[in-house]
């Protein structure tokens, strides 16, 4: 029987005893003096404990081994007291190790909090200065196709712009034509056809340009506010045609959105009458919201979650779409008087470049800032931007609000709100009071126990007996 077998056997069965081998210089006879120290002890007591084959450390670990102590390994005791004093010298670097990491993520965290308040004034102010560039450019220059379509075209500078973030804030360095054929996959594995370009493209450039159209038709009928609060019932067409067509997961408080929402829609075009330049510039911005809502639902049905680089790649595509194949509509309003403007040199290019510069700005910060913080923030920055529009209204164009209008704005603001809710937000929010329930029997409990305590100490100081009640 070899000795890992013996070790074996009497972890099993402790009452076994192992016949060890005779070790002739240990060994004692009887009859010969028995070997003494200085000291006068036996050499047995006296000597230090060795480790033997067995793996036994000291006098602890025999008598362990021996009682047959439950979950005995050898050597346990012994390595359980360095493992004590390595866990001791090691406690502090690892307490310093999870502050440091639990720094680092709260840090995180803030960075990014802080860097979504910045996405979103941006995105609010860039929105407002779109707004309030395209009034401007109204007063000199009243095309609103061409100035749609001009706009769009700009929206080739989309990938250009990000593969120039792309060099500076990463190590691996593709050349344009690489990183345009790595994001061209959106379209398929074998990449960006003639047919898969047409195909892909032209559904959502025609969406795009309607979009933007309607809402520049809206702005020649409606303040800058009422607009941009009717544009922000988008939210609301978005989650009914998500749920409808993508069967998206059904939230009552979102229907409750979408309901005060239509009826936001419905009190501003009483504001004035359901007659004249407010009903129509309602309708125009409803109808600029609901484009709006069906292109981001198409984009998330056939493209799915596309990163960003496919992102910029798809929109420099459709300003290229935009270019190539919508630039024979401006020509055909022009010579059917539709639109009617003079020679190129008396446009107002500086009004356009400008509108056109914080429309791609506006358009740059929604999908870039989806990406570095938390989406909710953009959609707030969205919304921002009715009180932002209002401000202006008031103070430089004297704009007087009527309390029907007033009333109709709170509520789609209200209603879009809502709609930034998490799906999970009622499970949360009761788990949260059911929190702070427990915690306030917990307490009340402590209060209870206390009291009973105090009134027994006194009852005790004061000679009473407490007798139990039958």
């Amino acid at each position: 029987m070899t000795s890992t077998e013996s070790v074996a056997e009497s972890d099993i069965h402790p009452c076994i005893i192992r016949m060890e081998p005779l070790d002739c210089k240990n060994t004692f006879l009887p009859g010969k003096a028995t070997p003494r120290r200085a000291t006068g002890r036996s050499p047995r007591l006296d000597s230090d404990p060795k480790v033997t084959a067995n793996g036994v450390h000291d006098i602890e670990d025999r008598i362990l081994r021996i009682t047959g102590y439950y979950g005995y390994n050898p050597g346990y005791s012994s390595h359980r007291r360095e493992d004590g004093l390595e866990s001791h010298a090691e406690t502090p670097g690892s307490e310093t190790s999870v502050e440091s990491q639990s720094y680092q993520t709260c840090t995180s965290i803030v960075l990014k909090v802080l860097g979504g308040l910045l996405m979103v004034l941006c995105i609010s102010s860039s929105w407002v200065g779109t707004t309030q560039a395209v009034k401007l450019t109204f007063k000199s220059f009243s095309c609103p196709f061409f100035i749609s379509w001009f706009s769009s075209n700009w929206n080739i500078f989309f990938f250009p712009i990000y593969y120039s973030g792309h060099v500076v804030t990463t190590r691996d360095k593709q050349t344009p034509i690489q990183k345009f054929r790595e994001c061209s996959k959106l379209f398929g594995e074998d990449g960006m056809t003639l047919k898969l370009f047409v195909k892909r493209t032209a559904p959502f450039s025609i969406l795009w340009t309607l979009t933007n159209y309607l809402y520049l038709l809206a702005l020649k009928k409606l303040t800058a506010t009422d607009v941009s609060a009717l544009y922000c019932c988008h939210k609301a067409f978005v989650f009914l045609l998500s749920w409808i067509v993508l069967k998206d997961r059904f939230m009552g408080v979102r229907i409750v959105a979408a309901i005060m929402a239509i009826t936001g829609i419905v009190m501003m075009a009483y504001a004035d009458g359901f007659h004249g330049d407010s009903f129509v510039g309602v309708a125009l911005a409803v109808g600029s919201a609901s484009t709006s809502a069906l292109y981001k639902v198409l984009f998330k049905m056939f493209l799915g979650s596309a990163s960003l680089g496919e992102v910029a790649h798809f929109l420099s595509t459709m300003g290229f779409f935009n270019l190539i194949f919508i630039s024979c509509v401006p020509l055909i309003l022009y010579y059917t008087k539709v639109e009617q403007w003079g020679s190129f040199s008396s446009l107002p290019w500086g009004y356009m470049c400008g509108l056109a510069g914080l429309w791609l700005v506006f358009n740059i910060l929604v999908h870039v800032g989806v990406v570095l913080t938390y989406p909710i923030l953009i959609s707030i920055g969205t919304l921002l931007s009715v009180p932002g529009n209002a401000a202006i209204d008031v103070l430089k164009h004297e704009v007087i609000f009527s309390m029907v209008r007033l009333a109709a704005t709170c509520i789609i603001c209200l209603g879009f709100l809502l709609l930034l809710l998490p799906e999970e937000w009622d499970s949360v929010t009761l788990r949260f009071l059911a929190n702070i329930a427990d915690k306030k029997s917990e307490d009340h409990g402590e209060e209870l126990t206390e009291s009973s305590v105090h009134t027994r100490s006194r009852s005790r100081a004061n000679g009473a007996v407490s007798l139990p009640l039958a």
